[in-house]
């Protein structure tokens, strides 16, 4: 039998824990099922961020759950998959646990990387474009050692209590925003991405964070947003020419037909 086809593929947003323990369990097993799908033909797995609605990292404990999820990264990690995994709004508080225990790389922040002939820039997408003036300042506080520090301090009953709960009403804020495309001169990533471009040319700009699967051309270049898991299940597949937007439902792959 010949060798499956090697592609990247690239997912973001799940979001696990939200909004509560059985609807999350049940996209961990949809988002395991399609980790397995994958596991022949992936060379390369990208995380774009907020895998977790909350994650806090404490020096000796780790929040409770999770544990299939773990298991299959791991598994595929030794398999020698590349696993990369981006800090996202909700997940910032990733330190060394999943590099050390899982395999994978950590990215803070953009990431670039060649593949053949063509040029990637990755991230979460956080922070980026015009505007969120408060977020971006909230961003630079909670990243400090000093607000990391501090959390550490409270006990984990009280601290990821009180965070799930602020999670939860940022994600129930932004919502409506998020589900409409309006076209894409209200893309703010998509802004950051024109601008970006006249200083650094790359062939694909592959984004989280936005939860709305979007597929943009720029001049010669892609803007792509890699949807979420919380409605849409979508995700990126590169091959060595061309760049995917696609969907797992049903446990299979099918093309998505969206904005």
């Amino acid at each position: 039998m010949a060798d499956q086809p090697k592609y990247i593929y690239f997912a973001s947003d799940l979001h696990l824990g939200a909004p509560n323990a059985q609807k999350s369990a049940a996209r961990e097993k949809a988002f395991i099922n399609w980790l397995d799908h994958i596991k022949p033909s992936a060379k390369a797995i990208y995380l774009l961020g907020d895998v977790f609605d909350f994650w806090f990292e404490y020096k000796t404990v780790v929040p409770k759950g999770y544990t299939r999820l773990f298991g299959k990264i791991a598994e595929l990690s030794d398999a020698g998959i590349e696993i990369h995994f981006f800090k996202g709004n909700h997940d910032m508080w990733v330190f060394d646990y999943f590099e050390k225990e899982l395999g994978l790389t950590l990215h803070s922040d953009s990431y670039t990387f060649n593949y053949g002939d063509k040029q990637f820039y990755l991230h979460h997408g956080d922070g980026l474009g015009p505007g969120d003036y408060k977020y971006k300042v909230l961003k630079r506080f909670f990243r400090s050692s000093l607000c990391q520090w501090l959390f550490a301090r409270l006990h984990p009953n009280f601290g990821i209590g009180l965070a799930s709960f602020l999670s939860r009403r940022s994600r129930a804020n932004g919502g409506s925003k998020d589900a409409k495309y309006t076209g894409p001169q209200d893309e703010w990533l998509f802004q950051y991405v024109q601008e970006l471009a006249q200083t650094q040319h790359h062939d694909y700009y592959i984004f989280g964070h936005r939860h709305l699967p979007l597929y943009l051309q720029h001049e010669n270049a892609l803007y792509v947003n890699t949807g979420d898991w919380l409605q849409y299940y979508t995700f990126a597949r590169f091959d060595t020419e061309k760049l995917e937007l696609l969907q797992w439902a049903d446990n299979q792959v099918s093309a998505y037909h969206g904005n």
